[in-house]
């Protein structure tokens, strides 16, 4: 059943295939009009179908218990920008990357016209870093972390080892593109590494304003510095810990918390989320 319009959509993802059926059928219940947006076949490896709705109907979806059903999250439906690649994803016999599942999808904190995710993999990447690095010269890699950044675009990647983040994608089927990038270059990389020297350099870091986008911005002075900016750049040098924002860490601003937190756990100057 498909919505007539975009106007007030929201757009909702799941962690796995059952919890989208289950949405599914409570809006069939329901008869509440929805569009699906399907990551077959290209995507299946890194995500799972998503559905579109009016969010005035997210009230009427409510199940006995007053709950409507688990998912990763809402942002504002946007209509996809590219196609979904028509043929399967390729597969790997020494896959280092195995499968995604979206587990957050938010508006992203630093531009909130765009969305951002946090995807957990059935994977594990440490031992791919090395390789990525040496193939990747524009990356960032903190062997200490282990955590590996990089920019796809506007699109600002933070790799662990079993999860990934993607800050300012376009839309839910951008940041799939973003995570079948990423499986495809960590095994690609890792089929390779006897031809590859590893690389353990942390180049240039992520510029202080990307920091800043992250931050308040309010100029509170709690941190000691006289502008978020200022805070930012010394953040970003290593100088301060990030958790000196007490708008962020102990205030009205804890929203911002786990975004700012993934990013400095990719320059080394915090640690990551668990």
């Amino acid at each position: 059943m498909k919505c007539t319009t975009m106007e007030d959509m929201i757009l909702t993802t799941f962690p796995n295939r059952s919890e989208f059926d289950r949405a599914l059928e409570r809006m069939r219940q329901a008869s509440c009009p929805h569009e699906i947006v399907s990551c077959d076949p290209g995507y299946s490896l890194v995500g799972v179908s998503s559905v579109a709705f009016p969010r005035s109907a997210l009230g009427g979806l409510a199940g006995s218990d007053g709950n409507t059903f688990p998912c990763s999250g809402w942002v504002d439906y946007s209509a996809r920008r590219i196609e979904v690649p028509s043929e399967p994803p390729p597969g790997f016999e020494d896959d280092v990357f195995g499968r995604a599942s979206v587990m957050v999808l938010a508006p992203c904190m630093a531009d909130e016209t765009r969305i951002r995710i946090v995807a957990h993999i059935s994977g594990d990447l440490t031992d791919a870093f090395p390789y990525m690095n040496a193939e990747m010269q524009e990356a960032c890699y903190n062997k200490d972390g282990p955590t590996f950044t990089f920019r796809d675009g506007y699109r600002m990647v933070s790799l662990y080892p079993r999860r990934i983040a993607v800050a300012k994608a376009d839309e839910i089927v951008d940041a799939w593109r973003v995570l079948e990038s990423v499986r495809l270059k960590a095994n690609q990389a890792w089929k390779r590494r006897a031809e590859i020297k590893p690389s353990f350099e942390m180049r240039e870091k992520p510029p202080a304003l990307e920091i800043l986008k992250r931050l308040p911005r309010t100029n509170c002075r709690a941190c000691g510095e006289l502008t978020c900016l200022a805070f930012a750049v010394r953040v970003r040098a290593g100088e301060m810990t990030v958790r000196l924002c007490s708008p962020v860490f102990a205030g009205d601003h804890h929203r911002l918390k786990d975004a700012l937190v993934e990013l400095c756990a990719g320059l080394g100057v915090a640690r990551p989320l668990e």
